[in-house]
């Protein structure tokens, strides 16, 4: 039988399903994880430079290359398991470290991604953290006692997780040392994989929660700009009525309020729509957690809809000022514009009857010429026709005069008769 036809994307689409597969931890260990991001137009970044960085990293430690194509990539560094990803804004580097400093959250721990390797890095780091991975206590109060003096209590979220798996906690602040700082209490025998997933899971809220909040910075220089133009449109539109100068100058303001509000909406467009895809990570990751509450303290969850919601919020808010003025001014354009075209009818119609008047004028004028030229005319053509007549008029015994006389009317009456009848060819 002949081979069967694949889509060519066939295997690529199947792939991309298994791309980022969760890594294998055993407790204790510890994790260090850190996004870079280009401060600006991420997304179209040279991302040679990323691949450069990779392998900076992986030549001081004698460590394989990746692909050149490659996205996504796993290699040993030292003693710890190095995963590095690339994704549409931002790089990730975590490195997966067996085994516990004595002191927790050592910055120490950090040093597996070297300073002036992070000062080399093609773009800004965002997101630096340290995961601290430990077997839950036979008493879980004393892990919550941990908590209490590893982390601000006052931000302290923490709760239980996937089925009472592992316990959670983070104060989602940045330590004196650049780092934020989260430990994980999993239950013994909790599997190697479901470790991972978890350690992944709270990078990635971190990581989106990170990049997501970039919408409040721009939303908040957007309502600068919104701020400014709002008096402006808001007096053009309640002024349509009675405006002071032209129509025409007024038109010509609106339309660069709208040109300007087009333009911020081009600026702004990605990074709220950015914005909205991150959050919806964040939240969907949050729910992966399955929390429950431990002793009245707060949640994830929690956390995040107090802190986080009403950024969003903001954001959602200024999103929604933009389009609202900027339809607001497209409308104001065009009730301008139509009063510009009433007015200018009004005068192509007062122009029109100052032409009819004049062509009236003119036909008048016209008139009183011909009524002229037949004159002329029939004194040239009597003048004419008086040298044929005079003999006949002796032959008559009818003087000179006379005949004049009798021969000026009919002149004329033929004369007017000719120039009606070109008239009447001609029009």
């Amino acid at each position: 039988m002949p081979p069967v036809a694949d889509h060519p994307m066939r295997y690529a689409l199947a792939n991309e399903l298994h791309a980022r597969p969760f890594p294998a931890l055993e407790a204790p260990c510890h994790v260090v994880f850190m996004a870079f991001k280009e401060p600006v137009d991420a997304a179209n970044r040279d991302r040679a430079r990323d691949r450069a960085h990779l392998l900076e990293i992986l030549d001081r430690n004698g460590a394989a290359h990746p692909p050149p194509e490659a996205t996504q990539f796993s290699a040993p560094i030292g003693r710890a398991e190095l995963r590095w990803e690339s994704h549409t804004e931002f790089v990730t580097y975590a490195a997966f470290v067996p085994g516990l400093y004595e002191r927790p959250f050592d910055p120490a721990k950090a040093e597996v991604f070297p300073d002036d390797w992070i000062e080399d890095a093609p773009g800004r780091r965002l997101v630096s953290l340290l995961i601290r991975i430990e077997e839950m206590p036979e008493d879980e109060a004393e892990a919550l006692d941990r908590l209490e003096s590893w982390f601000v209590p006052e931000c302290l979220a923490v709760s239980r997780i996937v089925d009472g798996a592992a316990v959670v906690a983070g104060d989602f602040r940045i330590d004196p040392a650049g780092h934020m700082r989260f430990a994980i209490f999993v239950k013994p025998g909790t599997g190697a994989r479901r470790i991972g997933r978890i350690v992944t899971r709270l990078c990635e809220i971190e990581t989106y929660r990170a990049t997501s909040m970039l919408g409040l910075m721009r939303a908040r220089t957007l309502t600068v700009h919104l701020n400014r133009l709002d008096p402006k449109l808001s007096a053009l539109v309640s002024g349509l009525d009675e405006i002071e100068h032209s129509p025409d100058e007024a038109l010509h303001e609106l339309l660069k309020i709208n040109a300007e509000l087009e333009s911020l909406a081009v600026q702004f467009t990605f990074r709220f729509g950015a914005t909205w895809a991150y959050e919806a990570i964040v939240n969907d990751r949050i729910s992966a957690l399955r929390e429950e509450r431990i002793s009245g303290r707060q949640t994830f969850a929690e956390f995040m809809a107090r802190r986080y919601d009403p950024a969003m919020r903001t954001v959602k808010s200024a999103e929604a000022r933009l389009r609202s003025m900027a339809e607001r001014a497209q409308r104001a354009a065009e009730l301008l514009r139509t009063r510009v075209d009433v007015e200018r009818s009004a005068q192509n119609q007062k122009l029109l009857e100052s032409m009819d008047r004049r062509a009236d004028l003119q036909l008048r004028l016209q008139r009183t010429v011909e009524g002229l030229s037949v004159v002329a005319i029939s004194y040239y053509a009597v003048s004419l026709l008086s040298y044929a007549v005079y003999p006949l008029a002796d032959l008559l015994g009818i003087s000179k005069g006379l005949a004049t006389a009798l021969l000026t009317p009919v002149t004329v009456l033929l004369v007017w008769l000719a120039l009606r009848r070109i008239q009447r060819k001609m029009h």
